[in-house]
């Protein structure tokens, strides 16, 4: 059934969730490890693809759900998603106590059985999927800007299957190219497709990765996202296309459901459809614009536009349409960039973690 299918990616962002509830005190710390550790277990008997794990897999068998035609294998984005939750944890959940200590040994099982550099087929650059009965079909490399560069960072920072620098400037960066430079309603974006795309992209890879203290060749980091974040924001702010309830107090496009389906809701691709976790997650970004679109949001009808797991996917006032439906890949990055705009532990935790200092270092990041 539908209530079987887990999401790896979204599984890495409810541990988040995790941490934050055990550091709020909305749940006990002993509760969360065992709650984490059954989650560990079953992912040691989930399919594995080279040690990658797929986009989703069976709740109850631990058996890769086909994503997308040529898509029922390894998933390397979906996978560095989940660990960017599970470093989290092993971070936080640092006590010598039999418990903490079993929970961190079984996440290193893990993380160490990833083979990132056999994603590389041999070329200076990650691909996305590989499945043993489609093989490379999908043919798609992991090319920036995107989410993207969170796989890269973990991949160079393997212990036992790294990836190369050249891999990261070639493959991602594409030796520049995915710089932009050009003035969008006149803020000056640094990376990315004109008017910088869906805003998850500067929040997916960015619950752990801390943009403040980082920096490379291509970009200071937190320049980008901010930009990123008030290009989104006037876009929505001037309305351009006329579309009903758009304006300073509601805003935020980024991929979520549509009444079509799934759609990359962004400035050049907007549908009239608004995604609070684009505007929620932007917080530590444009912190005044995100607390008026929560105000504005609860002022909404609050049966359609609030449920069980808080505000529902996203929703259109052209058609009076509210989603039913949740995604843990819009809901976990309100409550990771949240707790980051507050007090930066999430932040704290994932930079902390070895494997992500050594991968930064590899690929030439600097923290100012």
């Amino acid at each position: 059934s539908e209530n079987d299918l887990a999401a790896i990616g979204g599984t890495g962002f409810g541990v988040i969730a995790m941490i934050v509830a055990v550091e709020r005190g909305w749940i006990a710390r002993d509760d969360a490890i065992e709650h984490l550790s059954r989650i560990t277990l079953f992912l040691e008997k989930v399919s594995r693809y080279h040690g990658m794990f797929p986009h989703f897999v069976n709740g109850r068998s631990g058996k890769t759900i086909r994503f997308a035609r040529n898509d029922d294998g390894g998933d390397c984005v979906e996978t560095a998603l989940l660990f960017q939750g599970l470093f989290c944890a092993r971070q936080y959940f640092s006590r010598k106590s039999v418990a903490e200590v079993r929970l961190r040994e079984q996440i290193g099982r893990l993380w160490r059985a990833i083979e990132w550099k056999w994603y590389c087929r041999d070329e200076e650059m990650l691909y996305w999927h590989w499945s043993p009965g489609c093989g490379w079909a999908m043919n798609c490399p992991v090319s920036g800007w995107n989410e993207g560069l969170l796989p890269y960072v973990l991949a160079a920072g393997s212990d036992t299957h790294p990836i190369r620098a050249s891999a990261y400037h070639k493959g991602f960066a594409r030796d520049g190219q995915m710089c932009n430079g050009k003035s969008f309603y006149g803020t000056t974006l640094p990376l990315g497709p004109d008017y910088g795309g869906p805003l998850f992209l500067a929040q997916y890879s960015f619950c752990g990765l801390d943009p403040r203290r980082l920096r490379d060749r291509y970009a200071h980091y937190w320049q980008q996202n901010v930009a990123h974040t008030r290009i989104n924001y006037a876009h929505c702010a001037r309305n351009p296309h006329g579309h009903s309830g758009y304006g300073p107090d509601c805003w935020g496009l980024t991929s979520g459901h549509g009444p079509y389906g799934y759609v990359a809701h962004a400035p050049d691709n907007d549908r009239g459809v608004i995604t609070p976790s684009a505007a929620l997650s932007s917080l530590p970004y444009a912190p005044v614009e995100s607390m008026r679109a929560l105000r504005c949001f609860l002022t909404k009808p609050l049966h359609r536009i609030w449920g069980i797991f808080g505000f529902v996917d996203s929703f259109s006032e052209n058609l009076s349409w509210f989603a039913r439906t949740y995604l843990a890949i819009n809901q976990g990055p309100i409550i990771a960039m949240i707790e980051n705009h507050r007090s930066g532990l999430i932040w704290e935790l994932f930079m902390s973690a070895p494997e992500v200092r050594e991968g930064l270092s590899v690929l030439g990041f600097v923290e100012i």
